[in-house]
């Protein structure tokens, strides 16, 4: 197993333009915003930030607080872009804006691994408001997007008419991702590639509850069986900061030890403007064929 870093870079709708004493300071298109970052443990290059929003964190653990909007931010959201996909952005409860920026290079290396090929198969599980599923339809790929919560699959199609991918080969479902891959497991389905971004706790559309120290090994395993030698990936994100990437990466080499190819693990990162550090945001471990 080996271990590398995906950096992210700026683009033209997205820039971590600052970073530190616990905070960042993002660039969304037109409008800056202050996010917490507990991992921005340097000062910041600058010390005065100018923005038009900064998320304010309660008090508990699971993420609550409320936005403090400073400019003229859209409340229905505003359009943005990376390379063909369009997707609309907005302050959300959860203090992110609606898509996950530091990804962008996962998105990129997804592409490289079914370009040249004929129309591969892939599943994109905890697929959110859809920008991946997007981003591997416009490169040619069949998707299958699901996600527990109907509001977001419903913004992932809205994000497919902005894109212009409104008739693309794509399944919206609204489903327990677990008990879905399981039912694919059962039929003799396969796929080309997965996609999966679990969270720390969640709940399925019937009440089901996911806790990702017990649900992931047998998640894996499932989507193992979705896969096989003429398979070309599967990416695995995970942002709850207590969980190693190495205890990540072995979980993959275990379950893809049948199966050529390599597992690699690591961290996500996004490049600061100001600097050029690199900011830690996330774990990951992927298997690759050769």
């Amino acid at each position: 197993m080996t271990l590398t870093t995906l950096i992210g870079e700026p683009w033209a709708d997205y820039g971590l333009v600052d970073s530190g004493h616990g905070r960042k300071l993002e660039r969304y298109g037109r409008f800056r915003f202050i996010r917490p970052e507990p991992q921005a443990l340097w000062p910041p290059a600058a010390s005065d930030w100018r923005a038009d929003g900064a998320f304010i964190p309660g008090s508990d653990e699971d993420g609550g607080g409320r936005w403090q909007l400073t400019g003229p931010v859209p409340d229905e959201g505003w359009p943005l872009g990376w390379n063909e996909v369009r997707f609309q952005a907005n302050c959300t409860p959860f203090r992110h804006l609606g898509f996950f920026p530091d990804m962008a290079p996962v998105w990129t290396w997804m592409r490289e691994r079914i370009a040249g090929r004929a129309p591969s198969s892939v599943m994109n599980l905890f697929g959110y408001t859809g920008v991946g599923t997007l981003a591997l339809a416009a490169a040619g790929a069949h998707m299958v997007h699901v996600d527990a919560s109907r509001k977001s699959v419903d913004a992932a199609r809205a994000n497919a008419i902005l894109s212009g991918q409104a008739a693309a080969p794509i399944r919206w479902l609204v489903d327990d991702a677990a008990k879905f891959v399981a039912r694919e497991v059962r039929r003799g389905h396969r796929y080309d590639g997965i996609i999966l971004d679990p969270p720390k706790y969640g709940r399925g559309p019937a009440g089901e509850v996911w806790r990702l120290e017990e649900g992931l090994p047998g998640l894996i395993a499932d989507c193992r069986r979705l896969l096989d030698a003429e398979s070309r990936f599967l990416f695995l994100t995970v942002y709850a900061v207590r969980m190693s990437a190495l205890a990540i990466g072995e979980l993959l080499a275990q379950a893809f030890a049948d199966l050529p190819g390599r597992v690699e693990a690591g961290e996500l990162a996004v490049r600061e403007e100001a600097r050029g550090l690199l900011l830690p945001t996330a774990i990951f471990a992927r298997w690759t064929a050769d």
